[in-house]
């Protein structure tokens, strides 16, 4: 969508033998040099790090993920791992985490779907199936239920409109759909909204807020506030927001995973790493914007020690 500047880029002196030399150096002997291997995974791309992986095992006989298991631990380990899986192999490991043992994590599911191209949501499916020999449509209408389910659903046909034409007389026509599904009845028909939130693309979406406001006088957001309830309710406020501006609904998540007792920190390695080739530039700009307060900030000040030089080592 629009001008994304991710913050990592292809290394141009890219020298795979250097770096997997240095690599097995900093895990060589007693203690390891976490920042070397910082400073490396966090300036290459996710294709670089690919063949970091190959090469190192070519050469040592040796399974770098296994390596670093047993040298690092803790948020550290787990963010340095996520950066050795392919981008949509990390993915899929995270829809299946956000659905194991009790209850869904239905942010999580909504998070990694509605930034999802349709391409990348079949590719989801496939890698899925590879991965954990499982179907996700199957697993995510197992693990929830009800309008939820059905949403969710929808958003994994992939069936997403991904053009960039406006139809005004659409948008007219949906925003009534929308308020008559919502604030013009008693009781809210989910189906037309989450029909809607579905299929259309990101642009005409806009366009449908602004005329369901002009007709409605309401924003759209106080109209899901005042019309649905929990974890429907989520589910419609992230498409709402990753519609209007994807960037800053991800900022938004990045706020929400430090504030408060405690940090989210799955969260921030799922944003930080998974949308460091993609937009995270702009997420920044975004966070700044929002917050007032820079994102490396931010994340120096709720994280510490390795985890935190890692992940604001990603935002350059």
């Amino acid at each position: 969508m629009g001008n994304c500047q991710p913050t990592i880029f292809p290394y141009e002196d890219f020298d795979v033998v250097a770096d997997i030399k240095a690599i097995r150096k900093a895990c060589k002997g007693l203690g390891t040099d976490e920042q070397a291997i910082i400073d490396i995974l966090a300036n290459r791309s996710a294709a670089q790090r690919l063949e970091i992986k190959q090469a190192y095992f070519e050469k040592y006989d040796d399974e770098l993920v296994e390596v670093l298991k047993s040298e690092l631990s803790g948020s550290f380990e787990k963010a340095i791992l996520a950066m050795l899986d392919p981008p949509h192999v990390f993915a899929v490991k995270e829809l299946r985490k956000a659905m194991k043992g009790a209850g869904t994590d239905e942010d999580v599911l909504v998070e990694i779907m509605c930034s999802a191209t349709n391409a990348e949501i079949a590719t989801y499916k496939e890698t899925y199936f590879h991965v954990h020999e499982r179907d996700l449509e199957a697993d995510v209408s197992g693990d929830t239920s009800g309008h939820v389910q059905r949403l969710l659903t929808m958003l994994l046909q992939g069936n997403r409109d991904e053009s960039y034409e406006v139809d005004e007389g659409l948008a007219e026509q949906d925003a009534v759909s929308l308020f008559e599904a919502g604030e013009a009845r008693f009781g809210t028909d989910e189906s037309t909204f989450s029909y809607i939130l579905a299929s259309r693309n990101y642009l005409q979406l806009q366009a449908t807020f602004k005329a369901y406001e002009a007709i409605s006088g309401t924003d759209i957001l106080d109209a899901i506030e005042n019309e649905t309830s929990g974890t429907l309710k989520d589910c419609y406020i992230s498409l709402v927001r990753c519609a209007k501006n994807p960037q800053l609904y991800f900022a938004r998540r990045l706020n929400a995973a430090m504030k408060g007792a405690g940090t989210d920190e799955e969260t921030l390695v799922r944003i930080i790493v998974g949308r460091s080739e993609i937009d995270l530039e702009t997420i920044k700009d975004m966070y700044l914007e929002k917050y007032d307060v820079p994102l490396k900030d931010a994340i120096s000040s709720e994280c510490s020690g390795d985890f935190k030089r890692l992940l604001v080592a990603i935002c350059h």
